[in-house]
């Protein structure tokens, strides 16, 4: 390639960019005038030019999507391809609809002549110019524990600005109360200062439910899924951080995780949506349109572990708490959100196997077939303890509230209600029983169920499952004399055991710093009631027995640090403030310490 060529080249290429961030900063400057309007009130003059000016955007973006692929050199995968064309037909069918083009000859196609589709078509362009900029973080300026902070700090800090858009709220909402239910949102917490249904509107409603998702699975797992999916390519440095946040046993499955995660979320809460919707009686929500909201709003709610509910008492309400279906449905998404992605896989890939070696025996009786070992050591610690969990706290549950808050279902409406009270405090926060009538013994059981919480790498919170089954492990091993943890037939390093310990000894000092300062701001409030509220909180579960409304402006502000600290983990923040160790070819001589 001669001198000509690569100037000629590099001329593009810098003609590429040049289209690559002006078509970014024309869609981010789109989205923004998408906020002022469904935020603020305003002429139905301005409405119009916004609405002109959404259509011209649409047409820009489109033909600048179309001009990169007749001067880029790049060839772009089918997927990227299919993608834009399909985007491309939808963008130009919108402005033809909006422009009273075809209406005339075919009337039904008045369903789409609605703002609500050209805000969406907008909103994928923007996807699509960011996913499309290359980002690139120094890792010694800020490393993956930082940026994965940041992440979340960022969400909370945007959510709280898009809930106190006017119209967001019927009559408004304060900076602290908008940044807790933010933070709330974000961390699937799901604890409330102010009710969800009766006091945000459709859009703040819908903007609780984007925080949520988003906050669920992480703003980082997104953006990383759809920046590979139009790139094509990543830095190294940033699929090993992707490596470490996704559990990928290998750098080049980073991407092929994150597909699975993405793609396995959408499918179950479409799933969970329709099961919802088919259980749903249509008295209690009226109109087909805010049916399929409900639907939609529980279901991402419930597998993300959130606990947030349009209803003003959760499911308690009298229409839903004897609906046991809808209750069946409710307790399977956040039993399937909590158990975690890489558990979710292990069990996909156990039972493909397991079906194609029947096959196998059934083809061929007399050949014998080789078992591996599928279901691997975390999967069956998981599943063991969840279980135990489940079983043991559902029996309690029974046991303790026979003759209080179950005494009004039925022989199987008790048994789904104490399921659900069982697996309710595993970080979902949905309540099907009323919370202020709890026997103490009943709150001491759901205290010890929320700081356990869910299992590793899923929507929910708690010092996890393994950590748990680690910690009990350990005593285990200890009484009866080993120097060493072993499980099904495994052992356990040393590094999982000192990291169970250190997660479980910080979960208590957040905790109990968190307690101490609402004690001695709310003085008035019983311990019973604070320590319930902070551990709700850390383990971002969102049940509560009904003073987080009336907490302090200052018990708030600890409720909000409590509930961000249990999602990113206390043992995140050391590691992202404390400066790693550089050398450890080194050892001191060891010795033994008096601990009784």
């Amino acid at each position: 390639m001669n001198f000509s060529n690569l100037q000629k080249r590099d001329k593009i290429e810098r003609r590429l960019g040049i289209l690559k961030k002006s078509s970014f900063a024309l869609s981010l400057f789109t989205v923004c005038l998408i906020v002022f309007d469904l935020g603020f009130t305003h002429r139905s003059e301005t409405e119009l030019y916004l609405t002109d000016f959404y259509l011209v955007a649409l047409l820009i973006g489109s033909t600048t999507i179309l001009v990169r692929y007749g001067i880029s050199r790049k060839k772009f995968p089918l997927k990227v391809r299919f993608f834009d064309g399909a985007i491309f037909l939808l963008n130009i069918f919108l402005i033809f609809v909006k422009f009273d083009l075809s209406l005339r000859l075919l009337p039904f196609l008045e369903f789409f002549n609605n703002m609500g589709w050209l805000y969406l078509a907008l909103f994928i362009y923007f996807i699509r110019e960011f996913s499309a900029i290359s980002i690139n973080f120094n890792r010694k300026l800020l490393n993956p524990a930082q940026l994965f902070m940041a992440s979340f700090l960022g969400m909370i800090f945007l959510g709280t600005l898009l809930l106190m858009l006017p119209k967001a709220t019927y009559e408004g909402i304060s900076a602290v109360d908008a940044l807790f239910t933010a933070t709330s949102a974000v961390c699937v917490t799901g604890l409330i200062v102010v009710d969800t249904g009766t006091y945000f509107t459709s859009l703040g409603q819908t903007i609780i439910l984007i925080l949520i998702q988003f906050g669920g699975l992480g703003i980082m797992t997104f953006a990383s899924y759809f920046s590979y999916f139009f790139r094509g390519k990543s830095s190294y440095e940033h699929q090993i951080m992707l490596k470490d946040m996704t559990n990928s046993e290998k750098i080049g499955e980073v991407f092929s995780v994150l597909k699975k995660i993405v793609l396995l979320t959408l499918a179950i809460e479409a799933i969970g949506a329709l099961l919802v919707f088919i259980n749903l009686d249509p008295n209690t929500v009226k109109g087909f349109v805010d049916q399929v909201f409900f639907s939609i709003f529980h279901s991402i709610s419930a597998f993300c572990n959130a606990g947030f509910s349009t209803l003003e008492n959760s499911l308690y309400e009298p229409e839903f708490k004897f609906n046991y279906s809808l209750q069946l449905v409710i307790v399977t998404l956040f039993i399937l959100g909590g158990i975690g992605f890489p558990i979710l896989f292990n069990l996909y890939k156990y039972f493909i196997y397991y079906f194609k070696n029947q096959y196998v025996k059934i083809q061929h009786p007399a050949n014998s077939v080789y078992v591996p070992w599928v279901i691997n050591i975390n999967t069956r610690i998981v599943l063991v303890t969840t279980s135990v969990l489940l079983v043991a706290g559902t029996v309690l549950f029974y046991f303790f509230e026979y003759d209080n808050t179950l005494e009004e279902h039925s022989g199987f409406g008790k048994l789904v209600v104490s399921f659900f009270g069982a697996a309710t405090p595993r970080t979902a926060g949905f309540n099907s029983v009323d919370m202020t009538a709890l026997n103490f013994s009943t709150l001491m059981i759901i205290l010890i169920l929320m700081w356990i919480g869910a299992s590793p790498s899923s929507t929910g919170g708690g010092i996890k499952t393994s950590t748990f089954a680690l910690a009990t492990l350990n005593f285990m091993s200890l009484a009866r004399g080993k120097d060493r943890v072993e499980v099904f037939k495994r052992q356990i390093s040393d590094i999982s055991i000192r990291r169970a310990f250190a997660i479980i000894s910080l979960s208590l000092l957040v905790i109990g710093t968190a307690i101490f300062l609402i004690a001695s701001f709310d003085q008035e409030k019983t311990l019973l009631s604070i320590a319930f509220e902070c551990f709700s909180a850390y383990s971002t579960v969102g049940l509560s027995i009904g003073i987080t409304s009336q907490l302090s402006e200052a018990s708030k502000m600890v409720i909000i640090a409590t509930m961000f600290i249990g999602r990113v983990s206390m043992l995140t923040i050391l590691i992202a403030l404390l400066r790693r160790v550089k050398y450890l070819n080194y050892k001191y001589p060891q010795e033994d310490i008096l601990m009784n």
